[in-house]
């Protein structure tokens, strides 16, 4: 059995989408071993608590130290024993001896056509006010790798999502997550957990 953390910070609308492919059989041979935020009082928690799966949460609060803080962080995914780290809306910067243990296995979901609208200060809302203020026609979501670099690891699943002209960043934010985020993340835990992707000088290549 495949098996992932998934990491978020607020109400876990991906972590749902994620619950629901592997109930459908969406996503296959794999499970949810632990769901971890950085906010306590994140809905996410709630849900994978309804669902049955160990809710975490390493609180900044709690642990202002910044180091201290990453080897909590790390420490949680090393207890959970996972063989993918999915981040689906967290806003923590992922420390670099996770990603070093843990190369090309963690993901991260970004609600833009990368390399578009992301990296530093591009957020929530703040990707979909971007494209609107730029006025692109078209915007969508990406998964992709996770590395040193801000939304810079290897590209894994784009969709386009159709920018409309009375789009609010609100308006245009569910469009992107119910046409392109929550279709994308299950099919790209599905690749993995079937050791369909591999990462080829930067790139990857589906097996």
């Amino acid at each position: 059995m495949f098996r992932i953390a998934v990491m978020v910070s607020g109400g876990g609308t991906n972590l749902q989408a994620i619950i629901d492919a592997i109930d459908s059989g969406v996503i296959t041979d794999t499970e949810i071993a632990v769901v971890i935020s950085n906010n306590k009082d994140a809905y996410a928690l709630e849900r994978a608590k309804k669902a049955g799966i160990k809710a975490v949460c390493v609180s900044r609060k709690e642990i202002p130290d910044r180091a201290e803080y990453n080897k909590a962080l790390l420490r949680a995914v090393d207890e959970a024993e996972v063989d993918l780290v999915v981040l689906a809306g967290f806003l923590v910067v992922i420390p670099e001896e996770m990603i070093q243990k843990y190369r090309n296995k963690i993901i991260n979901i970004h609600p833009s056509l990368i390399p578009s609208f992301c990296g530093t200060g591009y957020y929530g809302l703040k990707v979909h006010e971007g494209a609107l203020a730029r006025g692109v026609k078209v915007s969508g979501a990406t998964v992709h790798f996770v590395d040193e670099g801000t939304d810079t690891g290897p590209i894994i699943l784009q969709k386009a999502v159709e920018i409309k002209d009375d789009d609010t960043p609100e308006v245009l934010q569910r469009r992107i997550m119910e046409q392109a985020e929550w279709k994308l993340l299950p099919e790209a835990i599905n690749l993995l957990a079937h050791d369909k992707i591999t990462v080829v000088d930067g790139v990857t290549k589906r097996k």
